[in-house]
């Protein structure tokens, strides 16, 4: 059996950065020329304007903040998912002269439909965008503030799961993460730790048809809600955890890939942590941007090094890595550890 089914990740993620010109553009991403994004999370890099994200079922145009528990926005700063990338009209935070920006792309591309009474999938009717090849989906329903079950896409069991309400305001993010199990999330918008509720997942893991809710008004308001899920491929993502060891000769966490985006957070109070291959194309990795707030990047400690198969940690900072403190990752792959054919990834 191959080591990995995708042996050019570029197809199906990418990150990209831009200089703002104050004008209409396209943004032609850099890697395989096949990849349309449904779902693209940009931030502006030089200021404090909020992390944007817009995605194909929602439609270009309508925005959700990740460091903000606003409910969705009509913006038409993102204009369009082009085939090769996505075109932004002259908006400060997507393309404002002269600041600089960075995008994180992942692709979808094949409609679905569930009638949980029909088919008997799930207990709440669900519409949305699945790449099963790369383990993401982008899923809409209508929820019920009650237990209840939907249909992901995927055909294995997702590991991590964004979930925002889309109508209402001051509903928070919610995601849940298989390193911290079904009892728990965490919250994308805040710095909080894992919170122990049974009103978010209903205390039961995703299976390989449907993630299940409970009664939170924020996993599952009576309004219309959206979740983009992963599922884990071999030597194309990975979602876990470490712990850290309080040692500028830090923790090493094996990917099987040179990643491409890792995102961090300590399970405690703290910030989450964002760093990327074409901010930092060299280590060490310094550059970070922050999920829970509009801050830029951020620059002056020397965080980790991106390794041929993983990561290794180069700070004692308490962010990333205090004495005894459980982190979970989510990250994506530049190359698979070893392709299908036995071509081994380089290191930096």
């Amino acid at each position: 059996m191959a080591y990995t089914t995708i042996d050019d990740p570029s197809a199906f993620f990418q990150c990209e950065i831009w200089t703002g010109n104050g004008s209409t553009r396209s943004i032609t991403l850099s890697g395989n020329s096949d990849l349309q994004p449904d779902m693209v999370w940009l931030k502006q890099r030089s200021g404090s304007e909020n992390h944007n994200l817009y995605d194909s079922i929602r439609g270009a145009g309508v925005r959700l903040i990740p460091n903000l528990a606003n409910s969705e926005s009509t913006t038409n700063e993102l204009t369009a998912f082009n085939s090769d990338g996505f075109s932004l009209a002259d908006g400060d935070e997507v393309n404002k002269s002269s600041s600089t920006y960075v995008s994180w792309n992942w692709k979808a591309g094949t409609a679905f439909s569930n009638d949980a009474s029909s088919t008997g999938i799930g207990s709440i009717d669900s519409t949305g965008s699945v790449n099963d090849t790369a383990g993401f989906s982008i899923v809409s329903w209508t929820g019920t503030e009650a237990n209840a079950t939907v249909k992901h896409g995927l055909s294995s069991a997702p590991k991590a799961i964004l979930i925002k309400c889309r109508a209402t305001d001051s509903r928070s993010w919610v995601v849940y993460h298989d390193s911290i199990g079904n009892t728990h999330h965490l919250t994308l918008n805040e710095t909080d730790a894992k919170a122990d509720s049974a009103a978010s997942f209903n205390d039961t893991s995703p299976t390989t048809s449907v993630f299940s809710l409970g009664s939170s008004n924020n996993a599952n308001a009576s309004a219309t809600m959206i979740a983009y899920c992963f599922a884990e491929k071999q030597g194309y993502s990975k979602f876990g955890s470490y712990t850290g060891n309080g040692n500028a000769d830090g923790p090493y966490i094996h990917l099987g890939f040179k990643p491409a985006f890792v995102i961090f957070k300590d399970t405690a109070t703290r910030s989450w942590y964002l760093m990327d291959n074409k901010r930092d194309p060299e280590n060490v990795v310094n550059i970070r941007l922050f999920p829970d707030a509009g801050d830029g990047d951020s620059t002056g400690l020397n965080v980790l090094d991106f390794l041929s198969n993983g990561i290794k940690i180069k700070t004692n900072d308490v962010s990333v890595n205090a004495s005894g403190n459980t982190y979970t990752f989510i990250s994506f792959a530049e190359n698979p550890f070893v392709t299908s054919t036995g071509v081994p990834a380089t290191a930096r």
